[in-house]
C-alpha cells in the first residue's frame, strides 16, 4: 500500500489540499498521512496546543467518514512546515505529496511562498499543489 501525505492547516486552502488528498488516496488505494506542522516557540503555548488539538477533531471526523486510512501527525519541533512535510514524505515513502496554495494578486504571484517552493524543489515524490475555490 502506497502513500500520500498531505500538509494541512485549518484555513481554506489547508481544508481543499485535505479534500484532494483524501480523493487522492481513494483513486490510488493509498494510507493518507495529515501533517499539521507548528514552529513551536514561546508564542506557542498551552491555548494555542488546545485550539490546535481541537481543529484537529474535524480533521479526524472528515477522515473517518471518508473511509481512508490515516494517520495524523501534529508537529511541534521546531522546524519550518516544509522541512516537516519533505522529510515525512521521504520517512513514509509517499507516492504523493498534496499542498495547498492560497490565492495570490498579481504582483505576488511573481513570488510563490517560501515553504511552497521549497516544497516543490526538495521533494523527492510528485507535489500537487490545490488553490481553495
Amino acid at each position: 500500500m502506497g502513500t500520500v501525505v498531505v500538509g494541512y492547516v485549518p484555513k481554506p486552502e489547508g481544508e481543499a489540499a485535505l479534500a484532494t488528498a483524501i480523493s487522492e488516496a481513494k483513486l490510488r488505494g493509498s494510507k493518507l498521512v495529515v501533517v499539521n506542522s507548528h514552529r513551536g516557540g514561546s508564542e506557542f503555548d498551552q491555548d494555542k496546543a488546545r485550539l490546535a488539538e481541537s481543529e484537529m477533531e474535524s480533521v479526524r471526523k472528515t477522515l473517518d467518514d471518508s473511509g481512508v486510512d490515516y494517520d495524523i501527525r501534529q508537529l511541534v519541533r521546531g522546524f519550518e512546515p516544509a522541512e516537516d512535510l519533505i522529510s515525512l514524505a521521504e520517512a513514509n515513502s509517499a507516492e504523493l505529496l498534496v499542498i495547498g496554495l492560497r490565492r495570490r494578486s498579481p504582483v505576488g504571484k511573481l513570488i510563490l511562498g517560501s515553504n511552497a517552493q521549497r516544497i516543490l524543489l526538495d521533494a523527492h515524490c510528485p507535489v500537487l499543489a490545490v488553490k481553495a475555490d
